[in-house]
């Protein structure tokens, strides 16, 4: 998001990523490459298959682009001279990096914390983790083993959400206060723009059927069933009072799962059959390319959050969401950022729980948003302050972040970014 208005800011960026074709469980979008100056530079590295090390128990990007990364990254530094190296990846094997970089050439780094690196969350709620118990356990291994070094050693810490700088500094009382700063991601305008000019034909609904379709766009997983559960209760109880207006209603839940194609399972479909609205409810759960998300957005009739029981998870999706100027409606945590900044930029409405809420808590509240999204017209904005949301935008956000490499060097960055 950073990237087309870093030079605005006085800082020339060089990208340093792996090939979309190592990447197991990603989703290459060729229209990506448009939001990238073409004048910056990209290298691009190789990884071990997945086949290779597979036999080996050993299937992570980090593990399997690590060599490959420290060639690349050692080459770059010896032939060129950069002031700052800056991870802003989810792949936090990468981050140890920084440490050898910083000894051996002298290159101040920041780490971007999108996701916890170490987390106890998992063991402590008893929710099933992603990708299973044995391979986040070993993730968790290689965190305990790599973040001290990579985190006390960093000049710079950001993360996505106010609760991982506090679990950092509980982790690390050696970290000041000024050493972390808050900054999620900025809300990506230019790709809304450029949207139109790609002309995607997005997979998931049909727009002109007549039907309202409403739709979630992000991850599944455990930590979010208290929030689905008072979601379908409440459709549920809704439906046998008032049965009409839901026979034109699909909910699409769309890139529930981080498995590769062809692995990736149902988490949200069954919840649906247990409330029965299994007819309401249609689950994509594997991952759709960036823009043709985008145009699921653009091209739904309401949009819904869907919030984790987890207290420190912010949804990077929420600025997309409030560019596609569609109805929202949120289930989350109270505590989390995405309810303050909905209702500041009036974007959308909000049915909050605690760890202790159970859904038929909620059950009734959401009834009330429900019946005002039904009788909303089709094609209905919401009356979004833009002028409140201004300082969320990719623009600004950069802005702060260019303030930050500031604080440590001059002048250009290694741009060390996911493909």
């Amino acid at each position: 998001m950073a990237l087309p208005y870093l030079e605005q800011f006085g800082w020339e960026a060089h990208v340093l990523a792996v090939q979309p074709d190592c990447i197991e469980a990603g989703v290459e979008d060729p229209f990506l490459s448009k939001t990238i100056p073409s004048h910056i530079p990209i290298t691009y590295t190789k990884a071990l298959s997945v086949q290779q090390t597979r036999m080996l128990g050993l299937g992570s990007l980090g593990l399997r682009s690590f060599p490959y990364l420290l060639q690349a990254g050692d080459r770059l530094l010896q032939q060129q001279k950069f002031d700052l190296v800056f991870f802003s990846n989810t792949v936090f094997t990468s981050m140890a990096l920084g440490p050898r970089w910083r000894k051996r050439f002298g290159v101040p780094y920041i780490l971007d914390f999108q996701d916890p690196w170490l987390n106890d969350y998992y063991k402590q709620s008893g929710v099933r983790p992603p990708g299973g118990h044995f391979k986040y356990g070993f993730s968790q291994l290689q965190a305990k083993l790599l973040e001290p070094k990579a985190v006390i050693q960093a000049s710079h810490i950001i993360s996505v959400s106010p609760a991982y700088p506090q679990l950092l500094q509980h982790r690390y009382p050696a970290l000041k206060s000024n050493q972390l700063t808050v900054l999620p991601f900025g809300a990506p305008k230019i790709d809304f723009d450029l949207l139109p000019s790609l002309q995607i034909q997005q997979r998931i609904f049909n727009a002109n059927d007549g039907k309202r379709h409403w739709v979630y766009v992000g991850r599944g997983g455990e930590d979010m069933a208290l929030a689905l559960r008072s979601l379908f209760l409440a459709i549920q109880t809704d439906r046998r009072q008032n049965p009409e207006p839901w026979q034109t209603v699909q909910l699409h839940f769309v890139g529930t799962s981080y498995a590769p194609k062809g692995l990736a399972t149902k988490t949200v479909e069954p919840i649906a059959q247990e409330f029965g609205i299994a007819d309401l409810v249609t689950e994509h759960p594997q991952r759709i390319p960036y823009f043709e998300a985008l145009q699921v957005l653009a091209e739904s009739d309401a949009i819904l959050l869907i919030g984790s029981n987890d207290v420190g998870y912010t949804a990077s999706k929420l600025y997309p969401c409030i560019l596609a100027q569609k109805p929202i409606l949120a289930v989350f945590h109270q505590q989390s950022s995405v309810v303050d900044i909905l209702y500041r930029c009036q974007a959308g409405q909000a049915v909050t729980f605690t760890s202790n809420s159970q859904p038929q808590d909620l059950a009734t509240s959401i009834i009330e948003k429900f019946r005002s999204l039904l009788t909303c017209p089709k094609g209905w904005h919401p009356p979004t302050n833009w002028t409140t949301f201004e300082p969320y935008t990719a623009f600004k956000m950069t802005a702060k972040l260019c303030q930050i490499f500031g604080q440590s060097v001059p002048q250009s960055v290694l741009y060390f970014h996911n493909a």
